[in-house]
Parts: structure tokens; sequence; C-alpha cells
């Protein structure tokens, strides 16, 4: 467990700094983003990935490793703007998004640590299209969710998912970065 939370850091580390080269690019514009065009971002970028693992090529040669940080920190975007109230200023200072950024990345950082514990780190002998297939499944369900207007019966919320995703990522991330040492 040592080993993953070492990793998870490693591959966050990167994901921030991505985030905060791009905030300095272009602000906190993604703050304009309601939690439904999140999703539909998330869609784009998890679908991305799958087609180019069913396609064996790629015609925009992105590193594939860009669209697993894009979900990563799309992900805590969302998550962010499900906390924050519909009023809040969209313009906020790159201290302050990166410290919602972080409060986010603990959240699911705890919630990957619990879930590793109960499942023995099982992703680890999953397939990277395994954790894809799930990613998007996990997406098709938050917008079956965001269809309700938010409501479900007896499922995880919006927010669940949306760290379910994060994590599903960052192990992806891991699996990457593990394959390249080989």
């Amino acid at each position: 467990m040592e080993r993953t939370l070492s990793q998870y850091d490693t591959e966050i580390l990167a994901c921030r700094e991505l985030f905060i080269q791009k905030t300095l690019d272009y602000g906190t514009s993604w703050r304009v983003l309601r939690p439904t065009s999140l999703t539909d971002q998330l869609l784009i970028k998890v679908k991305r990935i799958r087609t180019i693992q069913i396609m064996g090529a790629q015609k925009i040669v992105d590193p594939i490793k860009q669209e697993y940080q894009a979900v990563v920190n799309y992900s805590i975007m969302a998550l962010i703007q499900l906390e924050l109230p519909d009023d809040y200023p969209f313009d906020i200072s790159k201290e302050e998004a990166v410290s919602l950024y972080n409060k986010q990345v603990g959240i699911a950082k705890h919630l990957m640590s619990n879930k590793n514990h109960d499942y023995g780190e099982v992703w680890r002998e999953m397939r990277l299209s395994s954790l894809v297939d799930i990613m998007l499944t996990k997406l098709l369900r938050i917008k079956q969710i965001e269809d309700n207007f938010g409501k479900t019966n007896v499922s995880e919320g919006v927010d669940a998912n949306y760290q379910d995703i994060l994590n599903y990522a960052v192990f992806s991330l891991v699996k990457i970065s593990e394959q390249s040492e080989i």
C-alpha cells in the first residue's frame, strides 16, 4: 500500500502541475462549465482513449498519458463545481483554485486508500482497457443521474462516481508509468 500511495502522489503531482500551468494560461475559465458540461468533456476524453485502444492507432499524436491527466483534472474540476455554490465567482485566484484542487485530491485519495484496503489492490491485476471501460460506465451513470436531476433510488451520487473516475485514471497513469519503466 505504501508503494501505491507514493505512486498516487507522483501521478497527482504531474496532474496538479499541468492544472497550475493551464491556470496560468487560461485563468479559471473552467469555472463557467456546469457539472453536466464537465461530464461531457470527460466523456470526450475517455471515449478518445477507448477509441485509440480499439483502433490501435491515433491520428492526433498527443501522448495518451496527457489524456488520462486530463481525466484526472476534469474530474477534480467537476468535484469542485459540485461543491461550490452557484453564485460563487467564476474568477478565483490560482492559489484558491489549487487549494480547492488539493482538497478534492485529499478526499479521493482517502477513498482510494479505503477501497484498496477492502479490495486488495485488485486494480493492479486489471487491464488498462478495463479501467477505461469502467470510467466510461461511471460517466454514463453520471449522465443518467444528471438527467434525473440528481435523484437516485439506491445508488451513489454524482460525486462518488467522479471520485472513482479520478482514481481509476490515476491507476491508469500508474500502470502506464510502470510499463514505461520495463
